[in-house]
């Protein structure tokens, strides 16, 4: 999925501490919900899925005032492994970035967690079911669905973050210009999730359409022919 690391001192104390404890909660349900469904072979997915968005997210696009733009993969995780483990790999991401590699601040730390990791995952995978339904309920739905919710994800986070902004923002640049800047660049930013979502999750279908945690309960094989009078 798509995002900006928001800064320290971007967002004031408050507003932090409140996306801080939602985050909290969030992550604590991850983690109880992983545990009660993860299946043992699906464990090394998520790392590949953690260690994918982790080397995506190292492309940074450069926003306005302190924010960037970037690869997020939260669509892409939670189709992979479903939305509570898919929350999970994104957060590891964005614990490593802040604590080794100072993307995004400490104190934005949960700031960034619900924009880019829950937001991803969650608001991200429903848009995802609801396509994948309306599209029909097929191997080709998986995929289309979920390129189209990995380009719609970043312009929600984007407008949580907007929403941030204008509750406890610092008032370095407007409103207005801070919205501009974000929207546009991420309607870019978002194409170019939908383009890499669609294309992983096209492949891994085609090679282990069994692994994809949103394809579930979908048709993925198709019956080979067999010739006229020969055993089936």
């Amino acid at each position: 999925m798509i995002g900006m690391h928001i800064p320290d001192g971007f967002i004031n104390g408050p507003t932090s501490l409140v996306a801080g404890l939602l985050a909290i909660a969030g992550v604590a349900l991850c983690l109880k919900k992983t545990s009660e469904t993860l299946d043992d072979r699906e464990i090394p997915v998520v790392g590949l899925a953690a260690a994918f968005v982790f080397a995506a997210q190292m492309l940074n696009f450069p926003v306005a005032n302190g924010t960037s733009g970037h690869l997020m993969g939260g669509v892409l995780a939670a189709v992979l492994v479903g939305p509570w483990a898919g929350g999970l790999a994104v957060t590891v991401v964005l614990s490593v970035q802040a604590l080794l590699f100072a993307d995004g601040g400490l104190s934005a730390l949960g700031l960034n967690v619900v924009n880019m990791a829950l937001a991803g995952a969650f608001i991200g995978y429903a848009i995802f079911v609801a396509l994948r339904k309306a599209l029909g309920n097929t191997t080709w739905a998986v995929t289309m669905a979920a390129g189209i919710a990995g380009f719609l994800v970043p312009l929600i986070a984007t407008a949580i973050f907007m929403i941030e902004y204008a509750i406890g923002g610092n008032e370095a640049a407007s409103f207005g210009t801070v919205a501009a800047a974000m929207f546009g660049v991420h309607t870019l930013i978002g194409i170019g999730e939908g383009i890499i979502t669609f294309l992983a999750i096209g492949a891994v279908m085609n090679m282990r359409p069994d692994l994809v945690y949103g394809a579930r309960g979908i048709a993925t094989r198709t019956t080979r022919p067999t010739l006229q009078g020969a055993p089936s």
